[in-house]
């Protein structure tokens, strides 16, 4: 007897795990995932099973991505926001917080910054508005942001959803890629997170990405991860969508909860944020052995987690980093979520850290280089 367990009990515990790791291994090797295979390879907490698939991912990243992670400046030039999606910081009923729109002049001289440290692209983030106010405004960004680099910065846009004739306005100003996250492929849960009226559509939300796939954005979306109500079958959905939909690029992060929103009262259905966090890997895991040359960002909610959390995604297949180049005067303002990282990235000792760390982590940082989606170009050449 060993710990209650006879010797032939314990043969059998054997047999049941080679069994059981045999499946995974089968899964594993599979050129295309069921639904089924992607829940069981989310579900996995198995140390071993895990590693196998890191290695997996890790992989098929090398072989079609390079080991070369492009860096995108990230300035949250606004925080104004039309919308009133239940789980974000910067909801339109959050009167806790200050409003503001970085001045152009200061714009001018963090693009400026980004440029002249090599880096190759910027994105510029705001909370959604489609007033044509804004949209001039963001027109006048774009304009400017090309013309001070000599046309050398890449620009991506995650300013929500707008008219397929503000996607090519937009377009046409410099910006060729496109953030707009779903935050859930499942239409029901998506109402649970967000009101259910005329500004809160699902179906527009999915329209809008049609419409910048048929501008000519490169696309990207993504999902957030341990929603209240979530299940893993949902998260197998969403990587499913993101296949169907032939995006080109994705950021989904650990879902954290923020204290001034009404998901804030869910918080007790959560599961521990180290749950979260792992989730969040083994999702960009699968992501990657799916959809093989797409660009994958290691979110900044990692970080929010873990010191390591940005190194640990591009160990499990991520391929994009964002450090965050917005001035200490607004970064405060623009919390989406609770215990947000990296306020002074824009400090050049705690760039050269993250430097460090990616290194550490087997990667290279592709300075100068937009890092374009490869997916972008296959799909569009087989048109």
């Amino acid at each position: 007897m060993y710990m209650g367990f006879t010797i032939a009990q314990l043969l059998l515990l054997s047999l049941i795990s080679d069994s059981m790791k045999t499946e995974f291994d089968a899964i594993l090797a599979k050129k295309i995932f069921s639904k089924d295979d992607i829940v069981a390879l989310l579900s996995t907490t198995d140390e071993n099973d895990v590693g196998k698939l890191f290695e997996k991912s890790c992989s098929v990243k090398k072989e079609y991505v390079g080991s070369e992670v492009y860096l995108r400046g990230l300035l949250e030039f606004s925080n104004v926001c039309r919308k009133n999606c239940f789980y974000c910081g910067i909801r339109s009923d959050n009167k806790q917080i200050h409003r503001y729109s970085i001045p152009d002049e200061e714009i001018k001289e963090i693009v400026l910054h980004a440029w002249k440290n090599n880096y190759g692209s910027m994105v510029f983030q705001s909370g959604e508005r489609n007033d044509a106010v804004f949209i001039e405004h963001v027109i006048d960004i774009l304009k400017y942001s090309k013309k001070i680099t000599n046309n050398e910065i890449g620009i991506t846009l995650s300013c929500g959803e707008q008219s397929e004739k503000t996607y090519q306005k937009l377009f046409d100003s410099g910006a060729h890629r496109y953030l707009l996250r779903i935050e859930t492929s499942n239409e029901a849960l998506y109402y649970k997170i967000h009101p259910e009226n005329e500004t809160h559509s699902f179906k527009a939300r999915i329209e809008a990405l049609r419409n910048l796939k048929k501008t000519g954005f490169q696309t990207g979306t993504g999902i957030m991860i341990g929603l209240p109500f979530q299940t893993i079958e949902d998260l197998a959905d969403d990587l499913l969508f993101f296949k169907k939909n032939d995006i080109d690029m994705v950021g989904m992060g650990p879902y954290i909860e923020h204290k001034e929103t009404p998901m804030y009262k869910y918080r007790k259905l959560l599961m521990p944020k180290t749950e979260r966090f792992n989730l969040t890997l083994r999702m960009i895991a699968v992501l990657r052995i799916m959809m093989k040359d797409i660009n994958i960002a290691a979110s900044t909610a990692l970080q929010a987690i873990d010191n390591e959390g940005r190194v640990k995604g591009l160990k499990a297949g991520a391929n994009v980093i964002m450090p965050n180049l917005t001035p200490s005067a607004y970064i405060e303002d623009y919390f989406l979520y609770d215990n947000k990282p990296c306020l002074h990235e824009n400090i050049g000792k705690y760039f050269k850290l993250l430097e460090s760390s990616i290194h550490d982590a087997g990667d290279t940082i592709a300075y100068k280089k937009w890092g374009d989606s490869k997916h972008f170009f296959t799909r569009t050449s087989a048109r």
